[in-house]
Formats: C-alpha cells, sequence, structure tokens
C-alpha cells in the first residue's frame, strides 16, 4: 500500500496539506483563497477536483479560511470536530462530518485518527494517518505536549510537527507581551527544543521523514528549527525537511516498513 503527503504551504499565513493512498486524496486545512489554493495544487499536480474529503484541525484562519468556498466547489465531505465546524453546519449541511477524539474514520484504503490537543481553539483535533502498515502522523498547533498527544505518535513512519519558534528570538522579537505569552504559554504553539524532545522520545524504529512545520517567520528560521532536531535526533531519522510557508513540500512517499 502506498502512503505520501506534500505541503501547499505551513505557517500562520496559510496551511494546506495533502495526504494520498492509491487513488483518494485528502487535503487537511485550507488557510488560502481558492484561486491561492488551486494555484498550489497545480504545483503539486493536482487538481481540486480529484479531492476526496477535507479535514479540519480547527477554525483559526490560517487553517480554515478557505475551506467554505473550496468545500461548495469540489462538493466532497469536510471533517472536523462540532466546535470547529459549527458555523459550517448550516451553510455546508450535506457535506459536514462531525468527528470526536479518538473514534476513527475510514476515506477508501485511509483510517484516520484524530486526537485532541491543547490550542486555544475551540475543539481542535490532530490527525494520525494509517493504509496498510503505514504510519503518517500530524502534530501542528498545540501549546504542550500530553501523554495522550504521545501515545497518538507512537509508531509513525513520517511525521509533520511543528517547530514554531526559538524562545531566543520570540523574546527578542517584535511581539507584544501578550502574544509572546500567548505563543509560548500551554494552549499555543510549541517551540524548537519542546518539539525536538518529543521527537526523540517517539520510538525511531520505522521513522523515515520528519517535516519541521509552522515555523514562524518572526520568531524563528528553518537553520535553528533543523539545528534543535538534528541536536535531539541524531542519526536517528533517514530525513529531516522543511515545510516553508511560500513553497510548501513537494510529495513524500513512504517506503514499505
Amino acid at each position: 500500500m502506498m502512503l505520501r503527503f506534500a505541503s501547499l504551504g505551513s505557517g500562520s499565513e496559510g496551511n494546506g496539506l495533502l495526504v494520498q493512498s492509491a487513488q483518494t486524496l485528502i487535503l487537511v486545512d485550507c488557510g488560502f483563497s481558492l484561486v491561492e489554493t488551486e494555484r498550489r495544487l497545480n504545483r503539486l499536480s493536482v487538481c481540486s477536483t480529484q479531492l476526496d474529503a477535507l479535514l479540519v484541525t480547527h477554525e483559526h484562519s490560517d487553517h480554515m479560511s478557505g475551506i467554505p468556498a473550496l468545500a461548495r466547489k469540489v462538493g466532497c465531505p469536510v471533517y472536523g470536530s462540532f466546535g470547529t465546524l459549527s458555523d459550517l453546519i448550516q451553510e455546508l449541511p450535506e457535506q459536514i462530518r462531525i468527528i470526536r477524539d479518538e473514534e476513527s474514520f475510514t476515506v477508501g484504503p485511509i483510517n484516520i485518527l484524530p486526537y485532541a490537543v491543547p490550542h486555544d481553539s475551540r475543539e481542535p483535533l490532530q490527525y494520525v494517518f494509517n493504509s496498510g502498515e503505514l504510519r503518517f502522523g500530524l502534530l501542528t498547533d498545540t501549546g504542550s505536549i500530553t501523554p495522550h498527544i504521545e501515545r497518538s505518535l507512537q509508531g509513525c513512519h513520517a511525521l509533520f510537527l511543528e517547530t514554531n519558534y526559538d524562545p531566543g528570538l520570540l523574546e527578542k522579537g517584535p511581539y507584544p507581551a501578550s502574544l509572546k505569552a500567548r505563543v509560548q504559554g500551554p494552549y499555543g504553539h510549541l517551540s524548537n527544543e519542546v518539539s525536538s524532545r518529543l521527537a526523540q522520545r517517539l520510538d525511531h524504529q520505522g521513522l523515515q521523514w520528519i517535516v519541521a512545520a509552522h515555523i514562524s517567520r518572526k520568531n524563528n528560521t528553518p537553520d535553528h528549527a533543523l539545528t534543535e532536531l538534528n541536536r535531539a535526533l541524531g542519526n536517528g531519522v533517514d530525513r529531516i525537511l522543511i515545510a516553508a510557508q511560500d513553497t510548501g513540500l513537494d510529495w513524500i512517499s513512504l517506503g514499505c516498513p
């Protein structure tokens, strides 16, 4: 069984993550206009009409602003928690699918496990994707690591992992004190160090790729994120990559474990 993923872009200016197995194609989040979404999909040789499902992690605009227009155009199901999708239930009543923490569901050959995370939104979920023996974990937009998160991400062959900020750069950066406190609070975002410690604790057997994601333009750099991950993991992972805001990440295919 094949499982691959690609990023349309990752960061506070817009997010979108493609996951594919066989002919089934899922887009997780859409924080871009319809025109920009189509452009970014085309770069990855995808047309929006190929999408079989939309998944939403939470209602913040950089993850959800493009969902309504895209859903209306494509007509596919939209999955998310009640808290995330409550504002769309009347607008897209035939397409909304309410899901819950730890209640897995399938789209084509892909089994999807939603799991709850601490973030300052109504009912945020992140996802783990399984196809055959392959397992891909997504974790962005969480302020702290819980045992539930750690259990959910065990055994993954690839991780799409938030490395949002470097504490030193955040402290010296332009954000007001209140926003700095929110970013580094228990319901904000993950620092390079915290994400790296999580990756270090997870089972590395079969872990092929880690993608550093949701990197702040103002409070982090790709070099800071990569340095911290490499320091924590050494040679424990085949490849560590960056999902960029402007260019995303090209298709990554997972090999058989």
